[in-house]
């Protein structure tokens, strides 16, 4: 377990002046700083908030101090088209709370923790109407690319129980405390913790997703093997490879299937074949022995599966076994 990170604000903040403005007002301040962005107050708030945006010089970084009690604030695709994305923004919750969508992910940022924003990405910043401030470290995105990739895209949780973090926070504070001769080596040091924090990101990804194949591989192969169980489901299948249920629909999903549509695809199968094969044994050789020997327990459903999957009957592939 590592220390939790002190969360007092830094020192230069105390600068902050909020005042009473309009929502317009502090949108084309916004704008100077940040790029466009729409922001909405409050229904009882009649188009006003206490709000202020200002910079502050840290190391080569451009940084924005942002505070407000709007609703919300957002960027859209219209924005991006007319205001192309510059700038990767690690936001840094210094008061308040705000709660970030972008890259189909919600987080909740609580005073200390960070993100990376994605400027040319949609994003949501949701505030209800509660006092925030944020400071906004603006990362060339062009720059950021070339040195780390595109993991470093699209939106990023910072997860503050990682020592990078706890790390990353000390040296943002000493940036901001720091003399100004020391600062640009410190500002390297930061972007190098950022950096390694991404490659451990993307490490972490390859491995899940090595994770997921194997998962996904091996349902696939127990599918196979007992499919012909009119017990066995789903429910038995996620038991098998000891997930949640959830999970289960979720590596599927990545082939755009269920473990329900691949049963019943492996058992109709199983049964057009078994109607084709020519079999000695008679009382084998029924509909009804071939639907309940390929996993089927209901006959009419069996019937009904059947003909939607090949288009004909059970019967008719029996008669023509060439089909």
């Amino acid at each position: 377990m590592y220390p939790r990170t002190n969360n007092a604000s830094f020192a230069p903040l105390a600068r902050t002046n909020l005042r009473s403005r309009s929502v317009e007002g502090f949108s084309q301040d916004l704008e100077k700083v940040c790029g466009q962005f729409a922001v909405e107050s409050g229904t009882a708030s009649r188009g006003r908030i206490d709000g202020d945006v200002s910079t502050l010089p840290v190391s080569r970084f451009e940084t924005a101090i942002v505070s407000l009690d709007a609703q919300r604030v957002f960027r859209d695709e219209r924005m991006i088209r007319q205001d192309p994305g510059e700038h990767l923004f690690l936001l840094i919750q210094d008061k308040g709370n705000c709660r970030i969508h972008q890259n189909e992910t919600s987080v909740l940022l609580t005073p200390g923790d960070m993100y990376l924003v994605d400027s040319a990405k949609r994003s949501e910043f949701v505030y209800d109407g509660m006092n925030s401030r944020q400071i906004s470290i603006h990362l060339p995105r062009d720059e950021m690319l070339h040195r780390f990739g595109t993991i470093c895209t699209g939106g990023i949780g910072v997860d503050r129980n990682d020592p990078l973090f706890v790390a990353m926070r000390a040296v943002l504070a000493k940036i901001f405390t720091e003399e100004t001769a020391v600062a640009p080596q410190l500002g390297e040091a930061f972007k190098s913790l950022l950096g390694a924090y991404f490659r451990c990101v993307s490490h972490q990804q390859d491995q899940r997703g090595r994770e997921a194949n194997a998962v996904l591989s091996r349902a696939l192969q127990l599918i196979e093997q007992n499919a012909i169980d009119p017990a066995f489901g789903p429910q038995a299948l996620a038991e098998e490879l000891q997930v949640s249920p959830r999970t289960l629909q979720r590596h599927f999903g990545t082939i755009g299937e269920t473990a329900s549509k691949r049963l019943m695809s492996v058992r109709l199968e199983t049964a057009k074949a078994r109607l084709k094969e020519v079999n000695s044994d008679a009382g084998r050789d029924t509909i009804a022995a071939v639907a309940y020997d390929s996993g089927f327990n209901d006959l009419s459903h069996f019937y009904k599966a059947f003909r939607e999957r090949f288009g004909v009957s059970p019967g008719a592939v029996r008669k023509n076994m060439s089909f």
